[in-house]
C-alpha cells in the first residue's frame, strides 16, 4: 500500500476550492487502498482542539502555526523538520501551492519523489518574485500539475498535467426559478460580487421580477443587503441549489464545472488581464459568457438568445470530468 502525504496551507472542514479538491481526490484515493495523510494548517473550525484524526480514512495533522506573522514560516519548517520521519517513511509527498514548507526536507532527502500542484495565482499584477518562486519550486519537483492553462502564459510554466477540478452530476433535475440568478463565493473585492449586483440594478429596470441570490459570505456581506439582493450565507453544499436558477453567476474553475454539470448558464466575471485568460484559456470558454462590466452583463441577459447549444456543449465536456479521472492524472504522475 503506497503511502501519500498531501501539503496543503488549508483543508477541510474550511472550504473553498483547493480544500474541495484535496478532499475529494484524497477519498478516491483512499478508496483505492492508498494510505493518505494531510498536513496542513490549524484552522478556527478545529473547534476540538484535535491536531491528529481521521476523515473518511484520511488522516489529517494540523501544524500549530501560531500568529500569521513573518515567523509562521519558521515555525513550519520546525515542524516539519522534527516531524521529518513521516515524510521519510512516505512514498509520495504531493505539496499543493507550499512547497517552500519541503525545503528544508530537501537538502536530507534529495532523492524523494516530490510533486506540487498550482492552484490559482496570487494577486494581479502578478510579482516577478512570485514567478521566480513558482520556477523554482517547479524545477525542484519530479513533476507538477497546473490548475489552469493560464499559467503557461503568466507564470511561464511548464507542467506535465492541466486540470480544472472535477464534478458529480445531480442526481435529479430541478425546474429553475424565472428570472432568477444564483451567485457561489466569497464576498469580497476578488469575486466580481460587485459588478453583479450592479448588473442585477439595471436588469430590474427591464425586468423587475428577476432576483439574485448569493451563497457566501465575506467583508461585503452586509453592503450586498442594502442593494436588495437574497444573501443566503455561506453553505458547504451550495452547488446543490444551482438547478433552482436559471443563471449562474460564477467565475472559479470548480464552480463553473459544478453549474455546467446542472445544465445552467454560465455568466463570469473578469476585472484584470490574469483572471481573463483564467477564464478565456480554457476548453469550455465557447460555452459560457465571459464578460467584465455590469452594463456588459445586464445586455446580454436582457437580450437573451437560445443558449441550449453552450449548455448541451458545456455539459457533453463536463460529465467526463469527475473526480476519478482528476485523481487518474495524480497517479499517472506518480507513476
Amino acid at each position: 500500500m503506497k503511502k501519500i502525504v498531501f501539503l496543503s496551507r488549508s483543508y477541510y472542514p474550511n472550504i473553498g476550492g483547493v480544500e474541495k479538491h484535496i478532499y475529494k481526490v484524497a477519498e478516491v484515493l483512499t478508496k483505492r487502498g492508498y494510505k493518505v495523510t494531510i498536513i496542513t494548517e490549524d484552522s478556527l473550525l478545529n473547534t476540538l482542539n484535535n491536531f491528529n484524526y481521521k476523515i473518511k480514512g484520511v488522516e489529517v495533522i494540523r501544524i500549530p502555526v501560531g500568529e500569521n506573522n513573518w515567523f509562521k514560516k519558521f515555525r513550519i519548517w520546525k515542524w516539519m523538520w522534527n516531524n521529518k520521519e513521516l515524510i521519510f517513511s512516505s512514498d509520495i509527498i504531493h505539496c499543493h501551492d507550499v512547497f517552500f514548507w519541503y525545503l528544508p526536507l530537501a537538502i536530507i532527502y534529495p532523492l524523494k519523489n516530490v510533486y506540487t500542484t498550482f492552484h490559482g495565482y496570487e494577486s494581479y499584477p502578478i510579482k516577478l518574485k512570485a514567478i521566480l518562486y513558482r520556477k523554482v519550486f517547479e524545477y525542484m519537483s519530479n513533476k507538477t500539475i497546473c490548475v489552469g492553462d493560464f499559467m503557461r502564459k503568466w507564470y511561464h510554466s511548464n507542467p506535465t498535467a492541466v486540470i480544472y477540478g472535477g464534478v458529480e452530476l445531480p442526481s435529479k433535475k430541478i425546474k429553475p426559478k424565472k428570472n432568477s440568478a444564483i451567485f457561489i463565493g466569497r464576498l469580497d473585492e476578488h469575486t466580481g460580487i460587485r459588478i453583479y449586483v450592479e448588473a442585477i440594478g439595471i436588469i430590474r429596470k427591464k425586468i423587475p421580477s428577476f432576483t439574485l441570490t448569493v451563497y457566501g459570505d465575506g467583508p461585503l456581506k452586509d453592503e450586498i443587503k442594502r442593494e436588495g439582493v437574497i444573501v443566503k450565507g455561506y453553505n458547504p453544499n451550495a452547488e446543490e441549489e444551482i438547478q433552482k436558477y436559471e443563471y449562474a453567476f460564477i467565475s472559479r474553475y470548480l464552480g463553473i464545472l459544478e453549474a455546467m454539470a446542472a445544465k445552467r448558464m454560465v455568466f463570469a466575471h473578469y476585472d484584470n488581464p490574469v483572471k481573463e485568460s483564467y477564464l478565456k484559456m480554457t476548453p469550455y470558454k465557447d460555452w459560457i459568457v465571459i464578460f467584465k462590466s455590469a452594463k456588459e452583463l445586464s445586455s446580454i441577459i436582457q437580450n437573451d438568445k437560445e443558449n441550449s447549444s453552450k449548455i448541451e456543449n458545456a455539459y457533453s465536456w463536463v460529465k467526463d470530468q469527475s473526480w476519478e479521472k482528476v485523481t487518474d492524472v495524480y497517479v499517472s504522475l506518480w507513476e
